[in-house]
Order: C-alpha cells, then sequence, then structure tokens
C-alpha cells in the first residue's frame, strides 16, 4: 500500500497555538468528531487529544499531538501544541512540522502572556497564520476588541505584510460551531477547513538535484517507543521519496549511523497507518535507526547532508533529585536507587530536549534537573512517582549566567487578575518581591483588577501559593520568560516557618489540636511521621518543634469540659506544586507512588541547630 493518493500540493501541516485553557483542544476535538468516520465518536468523550492523564487533570496539553483528517481531496495533518510556556520545548519542534499555524483567542480574554509566546515562535518560522476568535458565547466576549488586540500583537511581533493579513473565523468550540462572522455561525467547522486549504499553503518539497536525483531529508523533530517496533522518528518529509527496507543514515551531532527503513506509518485520523512508501509533505513515522534522536536529519548514504538542528530556549530553573533517605524510605516505591533514577532522566531527555541532566558534584547520589519552568519539571516528577520512583527532590533554583563578564538572571512577565478588594494584597506582595509594576487597573471585562509586572524568576518561586492564599483562591496568574536582566535586589523579610516533628510514630489528635492553635496543619490524626518531617506552617516565622505524637494522659479525675471530643481544622492539601513553592532551602519534598511529604534536609533536632549555628 503507497501514499500516493496524497502529494504534496493536496496535503496542509498545520498547528494549533493558544494561551493555555483558550479551547484548542476543545476545537480539535470537534473537527474530528465532525470529519472522521468513527464509529461511536461519542464514546470518546472530551479531550481525545488530551490522551495523558495528567494533561486531563491539569486541563492543558503537555505533549504535542498529531492527527489527519481527509476533506475535500486533502489530507489535513494537525499538530496540537502545549500552550504552557514551560513546554516551549515542544512548541517549537512542532512548528517544524507545520506550513502554517491557527492562532486561538478567548474573544473575552483576549491575547495573554502565552499567546505571544506561541504567536511568536510561528512567526519567526514564516508560517501562516489563521486567527480563531473563539468562545464568543461568554457573557463579556468582544470580538471586536479582541481581534484589534491581536493585531497589535502582530505588529509588535514584527509580522510580515502576509503573516499580518492573516484570515478570521469566530468560533463556540465547545458547541463545535464556526462561522466568517461573530453574528452568523455555521452549525459546523467546516468553514475552518475551508480556510486552511485556501490560506496555508502546500508543504515546500525542495527542488530535484537533477531529474534523476531527489535526495531524501527528514529532520526528527519527535520520538515515539513502541515496544514491537522500538524507538521511531517522527518528522515531515522535506524532499524525495521514503520506502520500506530501504537503506538509511541518521546524522547527528557528531557521528552518521548506518539503518534500514523497518517501519513506516503515517497519521490516519487519530491512529497510525503502516505504508510501503511515502512522498515528500507529508509527516511521518520511520523505524530502523535505533540511535536517532531529536533534530538528526534522516537522508540518504549517498547524498549525507544534514538539516539544520532544532535551536532550544535554555532552562532558567534548575533542581536536585536524589534517593530517599527518609526513615520511611523504599517501602512505598519500585524504584529507588540511584541509578535507576539516573537511567530514568536519561530516557527522559531524549525526547524532552529542553530538559537538562547532570551529576551533582558533591554526591553520586543526586542529579540536577534543569527545565523552562516550575510546570515543566514537576511534570516530570508527577510521571516518575506514577511510574513507581521513589525520590526527594528540592527546592527549584534559578540559573544564573554571565554575559560579558556581567552576572545575569531570569526575568518573567507577570499577569494577575484579581477581585478588586484583594489588589492591596497583591500589590504588598509584588512591592516586597522587587516587582517592576507596569500596569495597574481594570481587567478588560472591568470584573477584577488586573496587573502586568516584570520581575525576577527568583522572586516568583513561591509567590502563586501566596497569593492564593491571601486572596481565598480567586487568583489568575500568568507568567511568560522574557530575557536574562541584572541580578534583582531581592531581601525578602518575615518569611514563614514550619511545625517540624521532634519524635517518630503515628500522630495523635490531642496533639495535633494543641499543634493547629500554632499553625495550619498539612496532615491529620493517625499519620506516620518522623523526627524532622514538616506537617504545618507556623503562624510565626522561624520553624516550631512539636511532637505531634503526645497522647493525653489518662486519668480518673473528670473535670467540666475536659472530656469534650478534639475538633480538628481539616488540614491544607499539600499537592506536588504547593510542596514545591511551600518549601525552603533547608527542607525537601520526599516523593513517592503513595505520597507527598516535606521534611527538613537535616532531620535531627540537634544537628540542624548545629548546622544553623554555623551559618
Amino acid at each position: 500500500m503507497t501514499n500516493s493518493k496524497y502529494p504534496a500540493k493536496h496535503i496542509r501541516n498545520i498547528a494549533v497555538i493558544a494561551h493555555v485553557d483558550h479551547g484548542k483542544t476543545t476545537l480539535i476535538d470537534g473537527i474530528i468528531k465532525q470529519s472522521l468516520d468513527i464509529r461511536n465518536v461519542e464514546d470518546l468523550g472530551t479531550l481525545i487529544m488530551d490522551n495523558n492523564d495528567q494533561e486531563k487533570e491539569r486541563g492543558i496539553t503537555i505533549k504535542a499531538k498529531n492527527a489527519s483528517i481527509y476533506y475535500k481531496d486533502h489530507k489535513i495533518n494537525i499538530i496540537d501544541t502545549p500552550g504552557h510556556a514551560d513546554f516551549g520545548g515542544e512548541v517549537e519542534r512542532t512548528l517544524r512540522m507545520a506550513d502554517g499555524a491557527v492562532l486561538l483567542v478567548d474573544a473575552q480574554e483576549g491575547p495573554m502572556p502565552q499567546t505571544k509566546f506561541v504567536l511568536k515562535k510561528a512567526i519567526e518560522l514564516g508560517l501562516k497564520i489563521i486567527v480563531i476568535v473563539n468562545k464568543i458565547d461568554k457573557p463579556a466576549a468582544d470580538p471586536a476588541r479582541t481581534l484589534s488586540k491581536v493585531e497589535d500583537l502582530f505588529l509588535d511581533l514584527n509580522a510580515s505584510d502576509d503573516q499580518i493579513d492573516f484570515p478570521v473565523i469566530y468560533a463556540i468550540g465547545v458547541q463545535g460551531k464556526a462561522g466568517l462572522t461573530p453574528d452568523k455561525l455555521d452549525d459546523d467547522l467546516f468553514c475552518f477547513l475551508d480556510t486552511v486549504i485556501e490560506s496555508v499553503p502546500a508543504p515546500q518539497t525542495g527542488e530535484a538535484i537533477t531529474e534523476d536525483v531527489n535526495p531524501l531529508q527528514i529532520l526528527t523533530l519527535a520520538l515515539h517507543y513502541d515496544q514491537f517496533k522500538g524507538k521511531m522518528a517522527v518528522g515531515r518529509i522535506k524532499s524525495g521519496v521514503i520506502k520500506k527496507n530501504m537503506p538509511i543514515v541518521g546524522i547527528q551531532e557528531n557521528k552518521t549511523v548506518k539503518g534500514k527503513v523497518s517501519s513506516l506509518l503515517v497519521f490516519d485520523g487519530l491512529n497510525l497507518k503502516e505504508v510501503e512508501e511515502v512522498e515528500a509533505g507529508d509527516i511521518v513515522m520511520v523505524g530502523g535507526i535505533s540511535e536517532i534522536g531529536i533534530g538528526d536529519t534522516i537522508t540518504t548514504e549517498s547524498y549525507n547532508k544534514a538539516m539544520d538542528r532544532v535551536a532550544i530556549d535554555e532552562p532558567t530553573i534548575q533542581m536536585t533529585f536524589g534517593v530517599n533517605t527518609s526513615p520511611l524510605a523504599g517501602k512505598e516505591g519500585k524504584f529507588t536507587t540511584s541509578r535507576q533514577i539516573w537511567d530514568r532522566l536519561q530516557k527522559e531527555i531524549e525526547t524532552n530536549v529542553a530538559l537538562h541532566v547532570s551529576k551533582h558534584p558533591d554526591s553520586q547520589d543526586k542529579f540536577i534537573v534543569s527545565g523552562r519552568g516550575e510546570l515543566h519539571l514537576s511534570v516530570l516528577i508527577e510521571s516518575m512517582r506514577r511510574e513507581g520512583f521513589e525520590m526527594e527532590v528540592s527546592r527549584p533554583q534559578v540559573i544564573f549566567k554571565t554575559v560579558n563578564g556581567i552576572k545575569q538572571e531570569p526575568y518573567e512577565v507577570v499577569e494577575i487578575d484579581v477581585p478588586q478588594e484583594y489588589q492591596g494584597a497583591v500589590m504588598q506582595s509584588l512591592g516586597k518581591r522587587d516587582a517592576d509594576i507596569k500596569h495597574i487597573g481594570p481587567n478588560e471585562s472591568g470584573t477584577e483588577f488586573h496587573f502586568t509586572a516584570y520581575m525576577a524568576t527568583r522572586a516568583i518561586i513561591g509567590l502563586r501559593s501566596l497569593l492564593i492564599t491571601q486572596t481565598k483562591g480567586t487568583l489568575i496568574m500568568n507568567t511568560l520568560f522574557d530575557k536574562f536582566d541584572k541580578i534583582a535586589d531581592i531581601k525578602l523579610t518575615g518569611g514563614r516557618g514550619s511545625l517540624v516533628s521532634t519524635e517518630t510514630g503515628k500522630t495523635m489528635g490531642h496533639a495535633l489540636n494543641n499543634a493547629q492553635q500554632r499553625g495550619v496543619l498539612f496532615i491529620g490524626a493517625g499519620v506516620e511521621v518522623y523526627e524532622g518531617f514538616v506537617f504545618g506552617e507556623s503562624a510565626k516565622s522561624g520553624d516550631l518543634e512539636v511532637n505531634p505524637c503526645k497522647g493525653k494522659k489518662l486519668s480518673n479525675v473528670r473535670a467540666s469540659g475536659s472530656d469534650d471530643a478534639i475538633v480538628l481544622v481539616p488540614p491544607r492539601k499539600m499537592t506536588l506544586e504547593t510542596s514545591l513553592e511551600y518549601i525552603d532551602d533547608s527542607e525537601l519534598v520526599e516523593v513517592t507512588p503513595l505520597n507527598i511529604r516535606i521534611r527538613k534536609k537535616v532531620l535531627n533536632q540537634t544537628m540542624r541547630r548545629k548546622t544553623d549555628s554555623k551559618k
């Protein structure tokens, strides 16, 4: 079976880009349901493309996904990209597969920080842009204002004249409706597909060297693992034709490896289809080179010329991953050794190109893992613990670099929306963290107060959880990496303290009742703790050492009120993200498949005091 039915002129490769939660995955789901002949399509539910458990739970796209649909004698390859800037490595790679990009913008919120991030990448690659103003049914939606702001954004990003002359579609993605004007929507999304065919150019396939020689060139932009076929490279065929069983080579940075096409697949709807031959222009999955990596070029031995490698933005945050050393180590995880953790991290960097891993200079049982942000690293930690890994991780630290002899640190643009009653608390917290506040005022819809600030990444760590507490969970906060800049003068005073256990055992209600009067608890009664275990946040600065395992002394003397039932305040739930934001440099997060615990680096109370006295 060949793939010759769809030559390059009948193929369209598009990437769908947007800020987090602006509805791109929902829109793609609607297109898939309306255009593919799938039996019991409604059984697929929502978030068809976001099939990873973490993606469904978090409501965000983490890994780029491919699907294809067939419409009016055309094959349209659709790539769903992550919207969060922490997964910029995925965005940068997958946009290289496309010839056009579909930018989704919420009609009420307008362009957001990460809208700028993903659009900038698409414009730099010269892609043709289609703008979809989505969610026009929202109460405060203003499509005209949103479109005006999108046009301003294109100008700010130095888009070409052709890119600025973009087609516009209005949609309600969740209802599967779209149209060319906001007041007249069709009951389907086919006007979007028509626009793609008309506006997005067919893939440029390169000219043949001679009439008989058209060399094969594929840039590897993603990797796929199959338990039967092994490691497979994913990329768009730039030129030539690839056939099953043909000899190929993979050009890496420092060497060339030989192989033979053992498996050849194309995207067919939501599935993969095995084919014998694929022509230039299509996106293909190739098996046959076990050592292939992202950025490598697949070609023939006779041609043997590499394409430009993918450039990925550098990491801004790093953490230390280490073997779990707590008294409860090894009781809940399957993979607990440094060798197992190292092997898993090495496997991760093969596909997660924005991640850097190195061995810790002070310990063989620790590793330094660098990424694009806290979310980038926390997703990795969560994946590992779900796979059965057990480890301890440190507080996120920013990565400094020296440029022309000047030490610099990463800065980000922060956008915050809160009810007007909390604007004072937000202003105070930003001021303490040396934020350069660029804008304060009511947001576009007039329902909340909007802040735009420029501040060091170092000052942002822990800010989200602090503001969520101060605003009673009403905060909406978005950040976007901007650049490396001069070192900020950040001096946080009046830091928080922890409630630290002095004993090993199970917590008792009587002891926790006394402790909750001195702070906020993270756990309830009957939980196993150990010396150095952090079980709450102190109401005052500085750590408070408490015995949470102390029971009530029994006596035969009764007094009025002494035997009243103990009522414990429900503990604050500490997720992985909130734990990473909470800890300071003296603490670690213990991660197991069953629990997330916070502990002191030095567990022994006496040793901890000696360490503190030396500082």
